[in-house]
């Protein structure tokens, strides 16, 4: 006697129910999923209105500007120029720095470093961060970016977290005929999101934006004086909660995958342990 398996024509429907479910599925997550795009947020909550034209000369009176704003500044060779802007987790920040020169002058080297709010110095992951201008040249660019900010990391470690952060632009080697002349600075910063690819398993308790013997009700908590805030920008939507990604979208995307397949290969292989159907005469 012959034992042949059948598979059921409903159990074929099943399984092309199931994947044609997850298929839908798959593309309602994807457009779930924010898209990595340079982001340039306008003015935020205390950076309304335009963007500065003038520089601090150190981190305390460091210029406010928000991603997506071209910051514009007079000054004279030799001059630390100083701005602040907010950067948030899982963002890759880049600041642009365009420096115009006077129609005569020697070459001259200009450097722009980035710093974060304990004022680490944070290394370009790429770009131009020093270069020379020839002589007589008209202008010089300058660009960093920086790495991936985290939301959470080790105490020991020096990876960027979410926070205010601080552009300095200055020239050096200059000659002493050189120093004083007069100078434009720009200086743009925008930020590409990275998405859950960049996400950790936690986060800061606050984001570091430094002040000046702030307490939590914003006054010196020895003398009972106001205290200086050095920065008090942040993102247009507040800082992020750290725990929410698209990771767990497509976790979600995944875990139903998983089970419609599941239910699937139930089907194909049911009865597979019960005898078939014996033909006549057999």
């Amino acid at each position: 006697m012959r034992v042949e398996r059948v598979v059921s024509a409903g159990g074929a429907r099943a399984v092309a129910r199931a994947v044609a479910a997850g298929l839908v599925l798959l593309g309602a997550g994807a457009g779930a999923v924010p898209a990595a795009a340079d982001s340039s947020p306008s003015a935020g909550p205390s950076g309304a209105g335009s963007a500065p034209t003038s520089a601090g000369t150190s981190f305390r009176t460091a210029a406010e500007v928000d991603q997506g704003q071209r910051a514009t500044a007079s000054a004279s060779t030799g001059d630390y120029l100083y701005w602040s802007f907010p950067a948030d987790a899982v963002q890759r920040p880049t600041v642009q720095a365009t420096v115009r020169l006077p129609d005569a002058h020697a070459a001259a080297t200009w450097q722009i470093d980035v710093y974060d709010g304990l004022r680490r110095r944070q290394a370009c992951q790429y770009g131009a961060q020093t270069r020379t201008a020839a002589r007589d040249a008209a202008s010089v660019s300058l660009s960093c970016t920086l790495r991936t900010v985290r939301a959470w990391s080790e105490p020991w470690a020096d990876d960027p977290l979410p926070g205010t952060y601080y552009v300095r632009l200055t020239s050096v080697g200059l000659t002493a005929a050189d120093l004083g002349l007069p100078v434009t600075a720009e200086v743009r910063v925008t930020s590409k999101d990275m998405g859950g690819a960049a996400a950790v398993d936690g986060s800061l308790g606050e984001p570091l934006v430094p002040g000046a013997g702030v307490g939590a009700s914003g006054a010196d908590e020895e003398s009972g004086t106001p205290g200086a805030v050095l920065s008090g920008i942040e993102p247009d939507d507040g800082w992020a909660s750290g725990w929410w990604s698209d990771r767990w979208v497509w976790t979600g995307i995944g875990g139903v995958l998983a089970a419609l397949a599941g239910v699937g290969g139930y089907s194909l292989t049911r009865g597979a342990g019960r005898p078939g159907r014996v033909p006549p005469g057999a």
